[in-house]
């Protein structure tokens, strides 16, 4: 039986050195003022409470939604082309919102469906709506009223919404507050061309419904990061999400492409974070977990990766995982250009009931790499394939006891759905086409 993570004195006193090291390696923050300093200690507080000394007791609740949810096919081919018939919700997710005509007048509801590590997330759900009808992002220090950056920078919790279609080009990375809720549904909203979206020292917040692609670095300068407060930006890297520092946070049927650093970069002790849904194409560095094989504090990262759909022209980091426990689950890898999941700095990786479905270059073959380190290292690591669809010759090397077993809850003892319907539960990934009266 694996051994559980506990939160002793030793990781208490090791925790205290990585929030000294946090407040002074903060991403992109060129000036660190007393108000980024507030922030960094109280995201710390709150990621150390988001943390599950048990995360078994998670990844068993998914896991029981999953059974629960599917019924029928089990196909382990992946449908070509765009579904075109009546509505389909195939995973747990999806099957807590979709497929009501009344979506549009009930849209908070999304809030009470995410599972996984990100369980408990609910965005904006407690405030009011903010329609975004202005796509310009012309003055990142005083943005313009019904603008997205003046959404985001609002202090309170909002649920921000987008009046019609539009393709948004931000001058400089948005940088979000708390409690919020990015809902793209009902219209086709693009971040595209300029830079993407940073989520650092906060908590609580749902992206859902965007299309983020193209996405490249930004020289930085003053910034507002707050209806109270900006302050001077070093050059964004050109990632689509960069989650730095953060907690409770759910990524949702997102489509993501071609951007010039990484799709999603989760790091500085993030956690409590579940990303589910997503359609993710053409690009080499995708989800990076962990951006340092030095720092420790990304231990209590717990992440969830679930229901994604892994699609053309990808090459590595399908994600690649330091330090922190990582669930992945029933997603659909239709080919990569090096390896699909990798790691440092012993992570516990657990891949329940995807497909693999290797690309035809017999170099490529293996599902795993453990980067820098060698066998004599790695062979201790928990990196376990239960259920895996492995196709086309695809091959996944575990590590850690043979014996292992995960020590799931006594009352949800039900195990991951079987690689073989990892197609199915992932089939409506990406941004969904919802339209108002008609059920998305």
């Amino acid at each position: 039986m694996m051994t559980i993570l506990k939160v002793s004195s030793i990781f208490f006193f090791f925790f205290i050195l990585w929030s000294c090291a946090l407040t002074l390696r903060a991403q992109h923050i060129a000036e660190y003022d007393d108000v980024w300093l507030n922030r960094s200690k109280e995201a710390q507080k709150v990621a150390l409470e988001a943390y599950h000394p048990n995360p078994e007791e998670v990844t068993s609740h998914l896991n029981h939604h999953v059974h629960l949810a599917l019924q029928g096919s089990n196909s382990t081919r992946r449908n070509l082309g765009k579904y075109r018939g009546p509505c389909l919700a195939t995973n747990p997710i999806d099957r807590c919102w979709r497929c009501r005509k009344d979506w549009a007048k009930n849209r908070k509801a999304l809030a009470g469906c995410v599972l996984g590590f990100g369980r408990g997330t609910i965005g904006g759900k407690r405030g009011s709506y903010y329609v975004v009808t202005d796509s310009s992002d012309n003055d990142v220090v005083n943005p313009k009223r019904g603008t997205l950056r003046h959404a985001v920078i609002q202090q309170r919790p909002l649920w921000i919404i987008f009046a019609h279609s539009m393709v948004i080009k931000l001058s400089e990375e948005l940088i979000m507050t708390s409690d919020k809720t990015i809902d793209g549904r009902g219209n086709q909203v693009h971040i595209a061309g300029g830079a993407g979206i940073t989520i650092q020292f906060i908590k609580n917040v749902i992206i859902h419904g965007l299309r983020i692609h193209d996405i490249v670095p930004r020289p930085g300068g003053l910034v507002r990061d707050s209806v109270s407060h900006y302050g001077f930006r070093g050059r964004s890297d050109g990632d689509a999400i960069s989650i730095f520092g953060s907690s409770h946070i759910w990524l949702d049927h997102l489509s993501l492409w071609q951007c010039t650093d990484g799709l999603i970069d989760v790091i500085q002790g993030s956690t409590a974070i579940t990303i589910s849904n997503n359609h993710l194409t053409h690009h080499d560095d995708v989800m990076l977990f962990g951006a340092s094989d030095s720092f420790s504090g990304d231990r209590i990262m717990q992440i969830t990766v679930a229901f994604n759909h892994f699609g053309k022209g990808l090459v590595q980091r399908l994600p690649r995982c330091r330090w922190g426990y990582f669930h992945i689950v029933n997603n659909d890898y239709t080919g990569w250009g090096i390896y699909a999941i990798g790691g440092s700095q012993n992570p516990t990786i657990i891949s329940q009931g995807n497909r693999f479905y290797a690309p035809p270059n017999l170099a490529s073959k293996e599902v795993t790499k453990r980067e820098y380190t060698n066998i004599g290292v790695w062979k201790d690591w928990t990196w376990r394939s239960q259920g895996d669809l492995l196709m086309n010759g695809a091959f996944f090397i575990q590590s850690g006891s043979l014996s292992w077993r995960s020590p799931f809850s006594h009352k949800e003892m039900i195990k991951a759905r079987p690689g073989t319907y990892a197609s199915r539960l992932s089939r409506m990934a990406g941004a969904l086409d919802c339209r108002v009266n008609r059920p998305c």
